[in-house]
C-alpha cells in the first residue's frame, strides 16, 4: 500500500510511523485509520519495535471534523466499530513492543490513540484533552478503558467531564504515560528508548505485555498461574539462553528476537 496520509520508515529494526495531515494536526479520516492498521501490520512483521508520531507541531488532533453538515450525519456507531476498533485492536495487540512519541497536542481520539501504545513517551509541550464533552459526546476509542486504568476513576471522571488540557508533565506525574522529555532532547530520547527495545528479547517482551495485561482481571491465584505459564515459555526461547549466557560470560547479551 502507498500511504497518503502517513509517513513509513523502517530503520534498525524500529518502524516509525508519522501521521501526516500537519495542515489539520493529523486529525483522523477513513483514510488515515485504514492505512495506520496497514502500517501497525506491517510494521509487525517487519520491525522489533513500533514508533506512532505525528508530523508538524501537534501528535493529533482526534477526528477531523471537516465539514459540520457532514460529521452532523455521521454514523459514529458504525464508524467506531468499522474503523476504529479495528485500528486500535492492531496497536493494542501488537505483538511488537509499540511506542507512542507525542510530539505535540494529543486531543480527544489522538489522546486516546496514544495510550493504545504500551509506552507514551511525550515532549514537554505536549498535552492530552479528553475533548469529547465539549460536543456533547463521551470518550472513545479505548478512553474509557485505558483511562480509569491508568490513573484511576476520580482523575478520569474529572478529565472526561472538565475537557481541560492535561499537561505531558502532569500526565507523568499521574501514570498516564510513562514520561514527559524536554523539548530540545525530545526525539533522541525517543530514538534511544526504540533502540533499546529493538535490540531487546523481542519474545520476553510480547509475553511481559500479556501477563501484565492479564493480571486486570485475575486473582492472585490466577495470576501466579499465568506467570508460571508464561515463563515456561519465555524459558524456551533462544534469547533467554542468550542471555544467561552473557551474564555467565559478563558481556552484553544479542538478542534475537526470538
Amino acid at each position: 500500500m502507498d500511504y497518503d496520509t502517513l509517513l513509513y520508515d523502517l530503520t534498525d529494526k524500529v518502524a516509525t510511523v508519522t501521521l501526516n495531515r500537519p495542515d489539520v494536526l493529523n486529525g483522523l479520516t477513513t483514510q488515515m485509520r485504514a492505512e495506520l492498521l496497514h502500517a501497525v501490520k506491517k510494521a509487525e512483521t517487519e520491525a522489533r519495535v513500533l514508533v506512532l508520531t505525528g508530523a508538524g507541531r501537534g501528535f493529533c488532533a482526534g477526528q477531523d471534523l471537516g465539514d459540520a453538515a457532514k460529521v452532523a450525519n455521521i454514523d459514529l456507531e458504525g464508524t467506531l466499530r468499522d474503523e476504529y476498533e479495528p485500528m486500535l485492536h492492531a496497536i493494542f495487540d501488537c505483538r511488537i513492543p509499540t511506542i507512542a512519541a507525542v510530539n505535540g497536542m494529543a486531543a480527544g481520539a489522538g489522546a486516546n490513540l496514544a495510550l493504545a501504545a504500551d509506552v507514551v513517551i511525550a515532549a514537554e509541550s505536549a498535552s492530552f484533552l479528553q475533548a469529547f464533552s465539549r460536543i456533547g459526546l463521551i470518550p472513545d476509542a479505548g478512553g474509557t478503558y485505558w483511562l480509569p486504568r491508568q490513573v484511576g476513576m476520580a482523575r478520569a471522571m474529572g478529565a472526561a467531564l472538565f475537557a481541560e488540557p492535561v499537561s505531558a508533565m502532569k500526565a507523568a506525574e499521574w501514570g498516564m504515560i510513562w514520561e514527559a522529555i524536554p523539548d530540545s532532547s525530545f526525539k533522541a530520547v525517543v530514538q534511544t528508548r526504540a533502540q533499546h527495545l529493538a535490540n531487546g528479547p523481542t519474545e520476553g517482551y510480547r509475553l511481559i505485555k500479556k501477563a501484565m495485561r492479564a493480571s486486570i482481571d485475575h486473582t492472585l491465584s490466577e495470576q501466579l498461574e499465568t506467570e508460571a505459564h508464561l515463563q515456561g515459555q519465555a524459558g524456551r526461547t533462544s534469547d533467554f539462553k542468550e542471555g544467561v549466557m552473557a551474564f555467565l560470560e559478563k558481556r552484553k547479551a544479542q538478542f534475537e528476537g526470538r
